[in-house]
């Protein structure tokens, strides 16, 4: 029970990695916010774990500011912040993508962790304690061709996730990220552009220990960083990757 008590939000905690780490946490003890865009699939996964549902767009800064408000008003504080809500845009060249694919991947990848920072940090600050766990992507270390705008948008994760360890250590709050490799979730179809099994063996065939990332692998690895097993650990990114980026 390494998170007993904990209050944690995991965003977009309704499917894929963020529904892993949401039932990981919840085994571990914590009382988990499950916040998504898609109400329904949060609530089933809050339901499923015991913890409670919220609906949210966190690319959206009154979204965020409700998020918190609601999860303040059923719990009382925020130990734990989890920023696992992203999108990508269709593997294409990069002066093809879409504008407005541009910003929403920009908005709900980079935009929303300074959202939710700004409401979340002065909370962690005046408790003199906190874990924030930001979801990258080998993609912002060894970046795949034609994924231009989301592997920048996962670097750009990457560097926030450091420097805001180096400026939150001081509070008592720790910053650290995860970089997963492609994985069973809803983006692996538009990271691969279509899903066939000749696509899926050619992803494969880059990751050394042969196979996708799972939810469960990014729920066991954020409940390290989360815990206080990990608490010399800050301004990390831990590759959770099979060996990817070797």
């Amino acid at each position: 029970m390494r998170l007993q008590d904990r209050i944690a939000i995991v965003t977009g905690g309704g499917s894929g990695f963020g529904a892993g780490i949401v039932r990981k946490f919840a085994a571990e003890g914590a009382q988990v916010v499950v916040a998504d865009i898609n109400g329904e699939a949060a609530r089933i996964v809050a339901d499923e774990t015991g913890g409670h549902a919220v609906r949210a767009d966190v690319a959206d800064a009154e979204g965020v500011r409700a998020m918190v408000a609601e999860t303040l008003g059923r719990f009382g504080r925020i130990d734990i912040m989890v920023n696992n809500a992203g999108v990508t845009h269709l593997p294409a060249p990069m002066e093809e993508i879409d504008e407005a694919d541009f910003d929403r991947v920009l908005a709900v990848n980079c935009k929303s962790v300074y959202l939710i920072a700004r409401e979340i940090v002065p909370l962690m600050k005046q408790a003199g304690r906190g874990s924030i766990v930001n979801i990258a992507s080998t993609a912002g270390v060894s970046p795949r061709p034609r994924l231009n705008w989301y592997n920048a948008s996962k670097g750009w994760l990457i560097t926030a996730t450091r420097a805001m360890a180096v400026e939150l250590a001081p509070f008592g709050i720790r910053v650290n990220a995860l970089n997963p490799v492609a994985g069973e979730t809803p983006l692996l179809k538009s990271f691969m552009g279509e899903d066939t099994p000749e696509m899926r063996a050619k992803f494969l065939a880059t990751i050394p220990i042969g196979r996708f990332s799972t939810p469960e692998d990014l729920g066991n690895a954020a409940c390290f960083l989360a815990s206080d097993e990990a608490s010399m650990i800050t301004g990390v990114a831990l590759e959770v990757d099979g060996g990817r980026c070797i």
